[in-house]
């Protein structure tokens, strides 16, 4: 049998297009395969809730009003660079026990902010960027090329799709700029627009040229499928049957949403049914989706929302509230409502985790993970979204690989810039690059050489 590469396809009837996983019995041997280096990026909108994110500040007063950059003089992270175990998680970080040896905390980082514009569009915008303040023409902030496309000059040059950019945004009502739902940039002023549509992700994932009659992909390549399956060996048989099934699954997910929607759209009310579908099922889809893409090679390097910035049309978070709530509207009332709060908070932790345990069983050629060999990184462009914070950002890096040291608490000097982490992460995943934005330094304590 001729052997195939696990980028090739299997194309059925109709024009459909389904992207493999690597198999042994069709692969390279394993001894000339190398494993791809990935980077994916996990967006939480608003910042966290600090003393239920933050080692040490549990006790601590909530402050009140737009503190910004005074935030340096009251905070009670140690000034001194450190490293210590992770060997405690705080309460929204509990749901990471599992993963505890295979992440690091990295706290004391600060994302550059340039005075006079609007700190939340900035916030998501700016996040990949961190270019140092008034260097950039034609921009009320610093915005310049991402970090993603940065790497993807690298790492993206045989993948289908050099980037892929997702959004669980569902909102319609079109209230805010792109630069408050959009962390992805080619340049200043040219954006990588975001998808939030899980449906519009999955056409651009796995395209057919009939999909108004043949709906379900997988059905179109079935008779192909069935005639590799007879070579396959016992175990990637069964990888080959999970993974057509994570696909039926997928489409299964998306058709029950596009039923409820249709549903809900009967219904009178202001805000756009949307927002009312199942916030948890609707992340969890995008981020299936997410991880077919990095498995299959279509991508090497992703970007993910997990929700807008600012946006006050509230959502339906399945199982914490009985009514939608808007996220940027209880930032605003922390003192009031930080019960809330910090349960949307872990509920965000929750569907960060639930990718990480399902890159954790997908495996490579090598026998490892596509966890091991993914850079994983979840953060927010700001500290605090009560207080409009963007220094000292909640950031926890997963996965990696032998390149990386894990397990820890990397606790650096007040003021190191967040393009410290980016430049670091550039340089893991093979830039040649002497220096990213304002960076000044790698983060040593990240790598193992």
């Amino acid at each position: 049998m001729s052997r195939t590469s696990r980028r090739d396809f299997l194309r059925g009837i109709g024009g459909a297009a389904l992207a493999l996983p690597w198999l042994e019995s069709i692969g390279a041997p394993v001894k000339t395969t190398q494993v791809a280096k990935r980077m994916a990026h996990f967006y939480v909108p608003i910042g966290v809730v600090r003393r239920g994110f933050f080692p040490g500040e549990a006790e601590d007063i909530i402050p009140k009003g737009n503190l910004g950059t005074v935030m340096k003089s009251l905070g009670k992270q140690d000034p001194n660079y450190s490293v210590t175990k992770l060997d405690r998680l705080t309460p929204t970080m509990q749901p990471l026990a599992a993963f505890k040896d295979q992440i690091n905390l990295i706290t004391g980082m600060d994302r550059t902010f340039q005075q006079g514009t609007d700190v939340h569009a900035q916030c998501a915008s700016c996040y990949l960027s961190s270019a140092p303040p008034y260097t950039i023409k034609g921009t009320a902030w610093p915005l310049d090329r991402t970090l993603d496309h940065l790497v993807a000059d690298v790492v993206g040059q045989k993948t289908p799709f050099p980037t892929l950019e997702f959004s669980c945004n569902s909102h319609q009502d079109n209230k805010e700029s792109i630069y408050f739902d959009n962390i992805s940039w080619y340049g200043t002023g040219h954006v990588a627009p975001s998808l939030r549509d899980p449906r519009k992700m999955y056409h651009r994932l796995f395209s057919t040229r009939e999909i108004e009659k043949y709906r379900d992909v997988t059905d179109l390549v079935l008779e192909d499928a069935r005639s590799l399956k007879r070579d396959l060996g016992y175990e990637d048989g069964q990888k080959f049957a999970e993974y057509f099934d994570s696909i039926r699954a997928i489409e299964t997910q998306m058709d029950r949403l596009e039923k409820m929607k249709g549903e809900l759209a009967k219904v009178t009310f202001d805000e756009p049914p949307e927002a009312y579908l199942p916030r948890g099922e609707y992340i969890r889809l995008m981020g299936d989706l997410m991880l077919v893409a990095l498995q299959t090679g279509l991508t090497n390097v992703t970007t993910f929302m997990v929700g807008p910035e600012r946006w006050d049309t509230p959502y339906k978070f399945e199982g914490l509230f009985d009514k939608p709530k808007s996220h940027h509207q209880m930032s605003h009332n922390q003192t009031k409502m930080i019960d809330d709060l910090l349960k949307v908070d872990r509920f965000h932790m929750e569907q960060y985790v639930y990718l990480l345990e399902k890159m954790a069983v997908m495996k490579e050629a090598d026998g490892t993970s596509l966890l091991d060999n993914t850079l994983f990184t979840y953060g927010s462009g700001l500290g605090d979204g009560s207080t409009h914070q963007y220094n000292d950002l909640p950031i926890i890096v997963a996965g990696g690989g032998a390149s990386t040291k894990s397990g820890q608490h990397i606790n650096m000097p007040e003021g190191t810039p967040l393009a410290n982490l980016w430049l670091t992460q550039a340089r893991m995943m093979g830039v040649d690059t002497k220096r990213f934005a304002d960076s000044t330094a790698e983060i040593g304590a990240m790598k193992t050489g």
